[in-house]
Parts: structure tokens; C-alpha cells; sequence
């Protein structure tokens, strides 16, 4: 019995790490889309956004079967968070210049009207309390049955690793994300990095979509195999150093001044 223990602590670990990851992102999102507010409504819209992440996930955590079978809430989620970050990584760099100006613009003033940007940051919340529930039941199915009774669809012992992998992620969320905020001033290239890491979440779950049993487009255990992983893990590390290293577009920051 000592060794079920000792996987589940494992798992409750490896499950931490990865919210931390998908925590990060979710985080820097909510800087991005709340960083054209000013300050006083930035912080109270950040924190509108922590909580409805909260509640988000919480409640996809008692509809847990739900998600991980309807394959149309996972392709929902999907497409919104592709929409999202390929709409401003295609304006941001590939639109002609003066087009990419008035947008920003555009952008700016639309951001200063409070409970649109609320909704937005609503909308990616539910995005990712999707990707990161799909993340920790993929991750608690593999372990073995435990001695509780089930809870929520599941075996207690896995819904209890979901659950506190699901509060540690929603804890990192809280204190990432005003980091962000102050990171993304000093290093304004991060806001196209962002919506470049939301857009391959989006990727992700469309690749989960896609493997769904009655999809079929690609094998049913692809999304969960050592190789996808690496792929998936590889990219977001490689997108997030190109970000952090890439130069600020300042002919477009003199413009806007």
C-alpha cells in the first residue's frame, strides 16, 4: 500500500510542475489582455481574471468526465485560444506597418473600456481551466486505483492529485501575474510571445481534439506519448527564448509616442 502512496506523491509533484507551466501562461495572458487598462483598473481586472480562474477550474474539476469526453468543449477551447493568439502574432508581424499602428490603437482604446477586457480575460480563462484539467486527469489516470471511494467521476485518490495539483497551479497564477505585469513594461516584445505560447496551447488542444475516440484523426494515446510531449514542451521553451531574447520593435514604440 506504501508504494500506491509513494507513485501518488510522485504524481502530485510531476502534476505541480506542469501546472506551474501551464500556470505561467494563463498568467502572462492575463497581463497581455489587461495591459492597455490603466493602472487602477489593470490590478482590478487582473484580479477579476484570478478569480474567474478559480472558478473555472474548480468547476471543471466536477465536470471532469464532461470535458475529457465532449470532444466539442475541447475543440471550442481550442479554436478560441488559436483565434487569440494568431490574430495578434499575424497583425504584430506580418501586417504592413501603418495597419499594425492603427490597430494598436485601436487595441488601446478598446482596452480602456473595463468589463470587455474582463470578458476577454474570462473567455482565455475557461480556455485554460480546459487544458489544464485535460493535463491532470491524463496525468492521475495513469496512476493505480487507491483505497477511497470515488469522488467527481474518478477514484478519490486520483481526484484528490487532481484537485491539489489544480490549487497550486491557481496559487502560481496569483503571484505570476503581477510579475508579468512589471516584466511585460521592461520587455514589451513579450506580449507577441505571449499570444505566440497561447496560440500553441491552442495547437495542443486541438491535437487532443483530433486524437478524441470519435474523431479518430490521429491515434487515441498520441496526445499522452513521450514523443508529442518533448515535441509540445520543446516548442513552448523555444518560443519563450526567442521572446525573451528578441529586440523590442522601437520604430513602432517611437510611432506610437
Amino acid at each position: 500500500m506504501e508504494s500506491i502512496w509513494i507513485e501518488y506523491a510522485w504524481a502530485l509533484l510531476i502534476l505541480i510542475g506542469l501546472e506551474g507551466l501551464l500556470s505561467a501562461d494563463n498568467a502572462l495572458v492575463l497581463a497581455v489582455i489587461a495591459k492597455h487598462l490603466p493602472e487602477d483598473q489593470k490590478k482590478k481586472a487582473i484580479n477579476y481574471g484570478i478569480i474567474m480562474a478559480f472558478f473555472f477550474r474548480f468547476a471543471a474539476l466536477f465536470a471532469i468526465s464532461f470535458i475529457a469526453n465532449v470532444w466539442q468543449v475541447q475543440a471550442i477551447g481550442a479554436a478560441y485560444l488559436l483565434y487569440l493568439g494568431l490574430k495578434h502574432v499575424i497583425q504584430a508581424r506580418f501586417g504592413k506597418e501603418n495597419e499594425n499602428i492603427r490597430e494598436e490603437v485601436k487595441e488601446e482604446s478598446a482596452g480602456k473600456s473595463f468589463w470587455p477586457t474582463v470578458g476577454k480575460i474570462g473567455l482565455a480563462d475557461l480556455a485554460f481551466a480546459i487544458d489544464s484539467i485535460l493535463a491532470a486527469v491524463a496525468i492521475a489516470l495513469g496512476l493505480p486505483d487507491s483505497p477511497l471511494d470515488d469522488f467527481g467521476g474518478m477514484d478519490g485518490g486520483k481526484f484528490i492529485v487532481v484537485v491539489l495539483g489544480g490549487v497550486a497551479g491557481l496559487i502560481l497564477i496569483k503571484y505570476a501575474a503581477t510579475w508579468f505585469v512589471q516584466l511585460l513594461d521592461q520587455r514589451p516584445a513579450l506580449e507577441t510571445t505571449a499570444y505566440a505560447i497561447v496560440a500553441w496551447v491552442g495547437v495542443k488542444l486541438a491535437v487532443i481534439t483530433l486524437a478524441h475516440e470519435d474523431i479518430g484523426v490521429l491515434d487515441h494515446d498520441f496526445p499522452h506519448s513521450t514523443v508529442w510531449t518533448m515535441i509540445f514542451y520543446g516548442v513552448l521553451i523555444g518560443i519563450a527564448v526567442i521572446g525573451w531574447f528578441a529586440p523590442a520593435n522601437n520604430s513602432l514604440e517611437d510611432e506610437k509616442l
